[in-house]
């Protein structure tokens, strides 16, 4: 360990936090933040996870859930989870009652207890967090792990810290083998190609919706932006197609209201009908909106036709293969650089300019059905944390 730098870091994290500390009081009164702000900077309710486990880190939603076939595979009572959203909180709480908001970093050093093994998700990249797992004897494992076009040249510009925080990452587990060659370059050591984890056990429908007449149209996990080209997409559609139905599904729950009134509006003018999912379990109106967590796969194996949100704004993408298993028609935007490799290994996906949505729309009947052309290998994952147990 560079205990210069460690000392450094630490002190320099303590310092942001103390001046940060009246700004995350404003904003811990924002329902958005009422649990994680008070759980991640105050510690309230956020006891340290018990020892001796494995210690599962996931950021959001998608990649709580795509730990999912790890998870399966190790006894229950050794895990642990850590994550540092709301979402992702409800997500990691299904596997064991041992799931918290990761605390910022200076407050670690009074949170973290000895593990077995820390596992994090793809790029979560914090100094603190394997530099004490690993001093309190945790193997440490980055999972998942991707460097996309655009984000590498900013890791770049700073990949003296990135070669000081892989000194404290034991094995890392790369999505391609361009993301392997990426991160060695920036440091890491026993970097092994596994493929995205996310496509080695698909989500599988929870329950069976009864599908409408017409074509369905799914406007999957829409960002801020996305909602309003869509609908107008739709509606021009809907010109050609009377009996088609469009469900949309918002990413992020603190926007289903929002989204609702949006939708609202704009069907009280276009002459459409309109209903939240919540109210109504059917698809009978014009357009539903999906205000639900956990229905967007169910919803994906009675669509017809799927335009993948997070990608007509520079989001990063969503998981395509997701809707590809079930072979649907998927338009996606052109900014899709965090998903890459999934939409690399995905067939017959759609990318268009935002601008020409309602024409590509238009055109479903020469969309190709999707398929997954390739899958992933976790067995050295699981072989590696089977060994420390």
């Amino acid at each position: 360990m560079n205990y210069l730098f460690f000392v450094t870091y630490a002190l320099v994290s303590i310092i942001v936090y103390i001046i940060a500390l009246p700004f995350l009081v404003l904003f811990s009164f924002k329902t958005k933040y009422r649990n994680s702000i008070p759980a991640r900077f105050f510690l309230w309710n956020n006891r340290p996870l018990k020892p001796n486990g494995i210690w599962f880190h996931s950021c959001s939603f998608g990649e709580a859930k795509a730990i999912k076939p790890l998870v399966d595979e190790l006894p229950s009572d050794v895990l642990r989870m850590s994550t540092t959203t709301n979402t992702g909180f409800k997500s990691i709480n299904e596997y064991t009652e041992q799931s918290r908001y990761l605390p910022f970093e200076s407050l670690l050093f009074f949170w973290i207890k000895p593990q077995k093994a820390l596992v994090v998700m793809e790029a979560e990249f914090w100094y603190l967090l394997f530099a004490l797992a690993q001093k309190r004897g945790a193997k440490t494992l980055l999972i998942n792990a991707r460097m996309s076009d655009r984000s590498f040249p900013k890791y770049q510009r700073i990949g003296w810290l990135y070669r000081l925080i892989f000194k404290h990452i034991d094995e890392v587990y790369a999505q391609t083998m361009k993301d392997k060659e990426r991160l060695e370059s920036l440091g890491a050591k026993n970097v092994v190609v596994t493929g995205n984890i996310k496509l080695s056990k698909l989500p599988s429908v929870s329950k069976e919706l009864g599908k409408p007449s017409g074509l369905v149209v799914c406007a999957a996990s829409t960002h801020k932006g996305e909602e309003g080209l869509i609908l107008k997409a739709f509606a021009d559609f809907k010109k050609e197609q009377k009996d088609a139905k469009l469900l949309v599904v918002p990413r992020h729950p603190e926007r289903f209201e929002k989204v609702a009134s949006e939708v609202e509006s704009f069907s009280k003018k276009e002459g459409l009908s309109w209903h939240k999912y919540s109210q109504h379990e059917a698809f009978e109106s014009d357009i539903t909106v999906v205000d639900r967590l956990g229905e967007l796969v169910n919803i994906y194996a009675i669509s017809d036709i799927v335009i993948l949100g997070g990608a007509f704004e520079p989001i990063g993408g969503h998981n395509a293969a997701e809707a590809a298993q079930f072979g649907c028609k998927i338009i996606s935007g052109k900014h899709y650089f965090n998903q890459k490799d999934i939409f690399d290994a995905v067939e017959g996906i759609a990318v268009v300019e935002a601008s020409n949505l309602s024409r590509r729309l238009s055109q479903y009947g020469v969309l190709k059905p999707t398929r997954i052309k390739s899958k992933s290998d976790i067995s050295a994952i699981l072989k590696s944390l089977k060994n420390v147990l």
